[in-house]
């Protein structure tokens, strides 16, 4: 007969033995996640996303973490698909081939990220209307949203405008940009699903959108009056002429900075500063602190910055690109 002590030693060797065979097995199947690419249905190396990497950030000014590379897979798939390619690489060749390839704009699509929410951080748009308030002047007013994704921000600017001014034609107008042609195809047609518009007061609702009947049942529309306060253009912040004008009262760049290394930032921030009017105000994204840029910005509250004029009178005509208004 075993003794306590026998019985407990033996439980012991096998506790221990089986926690280090889930230990094995634990390590075995994440070296397979992350090393078997037997399921993928293309070719796609570390020198492939390291190549991709690198394009997006020369092309966007996007810097892709380590971590981003099955997300890479994933949205450029289906690229590969439509333009008949088994393998990343002869994908990439391609595209290398000719800057003119307009596969170029399906592959910036795809790896740009559109988040965004009608009265995103709901704070700004107080402000927004406090400041237009104080701009009531008989010449128009003109703003800027730099990353307009599928249209819920500049909409929001016009809405607070409206209520600013109390009138549905306001001396107003919102250039809204994007470098993402799909997102604003889909902000100019200003039609969303009803959990996109939950959060919005049922009063604003009511002035100024239009519930879907039949077929468009479940979906809702910005009224006309709404849109015609937003101009929609591709603009590409990494582009070496804006061909904008001077003249903003307000820029909303919210939520992109984040993927931009910092010295791209303030080469954007430097850009920024020229077109906007004295006093005009700078509103960033939650997570974005522009305090590297404070010869040009100057932190007025939370996350937004007012123009440093005098700086920004400096600068010179070629950092702007050549002088156009837009349509």
């Amino acid at each position: 007969m075993s003794r306590p002590s026998d019985k407990l030693s033996l439980f012991k060797n096998t506790f221990d033995n089986t926690v280090v065979g889930a230990r094995q097995a634990a390590i075995a199947v994440n070296k397979s996640l992350l090393s078997d690419d037997s399921d993928r249905e293309f070719e796609f190396t570390d020198k492939d996303f390291a190549r991709v990497r690198a394009l997006i950030l020369k092309i966007a000014g996007i810097s892709l973490a380590s971590s981003k590379q099955s997300m890479v897979y994933s949205r450029l798939a289906r690229r590969l698909r439509a333009c008949n390619h088994t393998k990343f690489s002869s994908y990439l060749d391609a595209l290398e081939a000719s800057s003119s390839n307009p596969e170029w704009e399906h592959f910036t699509n795809s790896l740009t990220t559109n988040l965004t929410s009608f009265y995103r951080e709901a704070h700004h748009f107080e402000i927004l209307k406090k400041q237009l308030q104080s701009l009531s002047r008989s010449n128009r007013i003109e703003l800027w949203c730099s990353a307009a994704s599928t249209g819920e921000e500049p909409y929001t600017m016009a809405i607070t405008a409206m209520e600013a001014f109390n009138s549905i034609n306001p001396p107003v107008r919102i250039l809204a940009t994007d470098i993402d042609t799909k997102v604003l195809e889909h902000a100019r047609k200003g039609v969303y699903r009803m959990d996109q518009v939950e959060k919005i007061p049922q009063e604003i609702l009511r002035k100024y959108f239009l519930k879907g009947k039949g077929d468009s049942e479940g979906l809702i529309r910005v009224r006309p009056e709404v849109q015609a306060l937003v101009t929609f253009r591709r603009l590409n912040l990494m582009d070496t002429a804006w061909q904008l004008r001077p003249g903003f009262d307000a820029v909303f760049c919210r939520n992109v900075m984040i993927y931009f290394e910092k010295d791209v930032q303030l080469q954007i921030l430097k850009r920024f500063a020229p077109l906007m009017n004295p006093g005009g105000l700078l509103y960033a994204g939650h997570s974005e602190n522009f305090a590297m840029a404070r010869d040009y910005f100057t932190l007025r509250g939370k996350t937004v910055y007012t123009v440093n004029t005098d700086k920004a009178a400096k600068a010179s005509a070629t950092e702007l690109g050549a002088p156009r208004t837009f349509p």
